[in-house]
């Protein structure tokens, strides 16, 4: 049996270990399903906005590096999708709505991301540690703040390793997550570089930090977008990772290696 197969089995109800990634999925629902929507990530929020903008740009410049030069035929999964802003973005820079697909454990997520997005899109409810997907059946898969919401280190094992089954030889995962703790929220815990290494063993990793911490955003964006930009430079000041991760030794990106 593969080791996959292993962590499948693990998350049958009668196993201890699927029990207890029960009790942590749950623990997710309750906790972000008590979560409304909040001005904080309005478009109109100024350092919200700068903080996407930045993000995107980085995205952006990362998938250039790795040999991407077009999106018209990719396939793209999203883990802990939410309501699809990045999958919308991905839609904006070329990928094709049917060919873009989105996993929530929260159902009404789910029901905000399908009046959210285009036609042709795909948007279910399920968990991120047993995909309902092939072996190799996307070019980029997408995880933004999921893994730092998971606090059971195998259950984040366990999604880092399906979303490395489910993707192509030559595709690329995009990682954009915490690398430092909140201490006002304690359902959300860092990811280190090194974690990230030990979750997705063997494959080359990419990472930068990005996004200015919050509180200095908020109080800096709305009377300085000049300031905001200066202090975006400092690395410490930073909170996250945006990480490409891919396969060892396998070809490089191109226009037909991903059809």
């Amino acid at each position: 049996m593969s080791s996959n197969g292993r962590l499948h089995e693990a998350l049958l109800p009668g196993a201890p270990e699927g029990a207890r990634w029960a009790t942590e999925e749950a623990r997710i629902r309750s906790a972000y399903g008590r979560r409304g929507g909040h001005e904080r990530y309005s478009w109109f929020n100024r350092a919200h906005l700068l903080g996407m903008q930045e993000v995107e740009r980085t995205i952006l410049r990362a998938l250039a590096r790795h040999g991407v030069e077009s999106l018209d035929d990719a396939s793209v999964l999203e883990v802990g999708c939410g309501s699809a802003v990045w999958l919308r973005e991905f839609i904006k820079w070329g990928v094709p709505p049917e060919r873009a697909v989105g996993i929530d454990l929260l159902a009404n997520r789910v029901e905000q991301a399908r009046r959210l997005c285009p036609t042709g899109m795909t948007l279910q409810c399920g968990s991120a540690a047993q995909l309902p997907f092939g072996d190799h059946t996307f070019d980029l898969v997408l995880q933004s703040m999921l893994i730092s919401s998971v606090l059971d280190g195998e259950l984040r094992r366990c999604v880092a390793a399906e979303m490395r089954r489910v993707l192509r030889p030559n595709g690329l995962i995009l990682w954009y997550d915490y690398h430092v703790n909140n201490p006002r929220n304690p359902d959300v815990r860092r990811v280190s570089k090194g974690e990230v290494r030990t979750l997705f063993p063997g494959c080359d990793s990419r990472f930068e930090r990005v996004t200015l911490a919050a509180p200095l955003a908020r109080l800096v964006a709305p009377r300085s977008t000049a300031l905001y930009r200066a202090l975006g430079l400092v690395p410490w000041l930073k909170t996250h990772y945006l990480a490409i991760i891919r396969e060892p030794s396998r070809p490089p990106w191109t226009a037909e290696s991903h059809r």
